[in-house]
C-alpha cells in the first residue's frame, strides 16, 4: 500500500521560510517522479513543483520561481519543498504526489498517488 505523508506545514509571517517533507512508503521511490501541489480555499488545486526520479530534473509553476525549490533523498524515500520568501497568497494545503509519468507531465496530469496534505498559512 502506497503512503505519502507530508509534514512541516505551519503558520508563518510573510517573508519567512518553511520546508515541507513528504515521506513515501510502499513504492519503488526512485522510479517515481514526485510533485507538490497546493489548494487554497475556494480554488482549484494547482501544480507547484515536480522532480524526476533521479533528482536531476525539476519543474516549477511561474508563481514560485526563484522562491521555492524541490529536492529528494532517494535513500530516505523523501521529497522536500523549500519555500522562501513566503507570501500570503501562498496560503494553502500543500500535498505531495507520486507519478510514474515524467516530472514535466505532472503539472498537467497530476499524480498516481496523493498524500493528505499539510496546511501552510502565511500572515501579512
Amino acid at each position: 500500500q502506497v503512503q505519502l505523508l507530508e509534514s512541516g506545514g505551519g503558520l508563518v509571517q510573510a517573508g519567512e521560510s518553511l520546508r515541507l517533507s513528504c515521506a513515501a512508503s510502499g513504492l519503488a521511490f526512485s522510479d517515481y517522479a514526485m510533485g507538490w501541489f497546493r489548494q487554497a480555499p475556494g480554488k482549484d488545486r494547482e501544480f507547484v513543483m515536480s522532480i524526476d526520479g533521479s533528482g536531476a530534473g525539476t519543474y516549477y509553476a511561474r508563481s514560485v520561481k526563484g522562491r521555492f525549490s524541490i529536492s529528494r533523498d532517494n535513500a530516505k524515500n523523501t521529497v522536500y519543498l523549500q519555500m522562501n520568501g513566503l507570501k500570503p497568497e501562498d496560503t494553502a494545503v500543500y500535498s505531495c504526489a507520486a507519478s510514474q509519468a515524467d516530472a514535466q507531465a505532472m503539472g498537467v496530469i497530476g499524480g498516481d498517488y496523493w498524500g493528505q496534505g499539510t496546511q501552510v498559512t502565511v500572515s501579512s
